[in-house]
């Protein structure tokens, strides 16, 4: 069941990257929490930058490929924890945006609405 169309999933990933780039400071990061946080944000910012889907600056990455690296991503999420030691609220903001993000690539429709029809519509 597939029911998150591009264009949302567009507008989630640019919250998303806000939300690994910022957040960590607001509370209270250091080390390799607030890095690789900051560093996964900035990332996701730039290739969705370059996704082809209907909010991005330059459409050169294709739409499977983007969500083949969410996916990455996401495992990446859910294992910092673990492999990094991080307790407490770090453990539990990496988790939840690691499994949110899965959960997000599992549901999106990766067919992508070109523009042509979106603005015919």
């Amino acid at each position: 069941m597939r029911f998150i169309p591009s264009a949302f999933h567009g507008i989630l990933d640019y919250a998303v990257a806000a939300t690994l780039v910022f957040a960590p400071f607001i509370l209270g990061f250091e080390g390799i929490a607030l890095a690789l946080a900051v560093a996964g944000g900035l990332g996701l910012f730039v290739y969705s930058l370059v996704t082809d889907y209907s909010i991005s600056a330059r459409k050169l990455l294709p739409f499977k490929a983007h969500l083949a690296i969410d996916f990455a991503a996401a495992l990446v999420l859910v294992a910092a924890p673990f492999v990094f030691g991080f307790t407490g609220l770090e453990r539990a903001f990496y988790l939840v945006i690691g499994i949110a993000v899965l959960v997000v690539v599992a549901v999106t429709d990766p067919t992508v609405e070109s523009d042509t029809a979106a603005r015919a519509a």
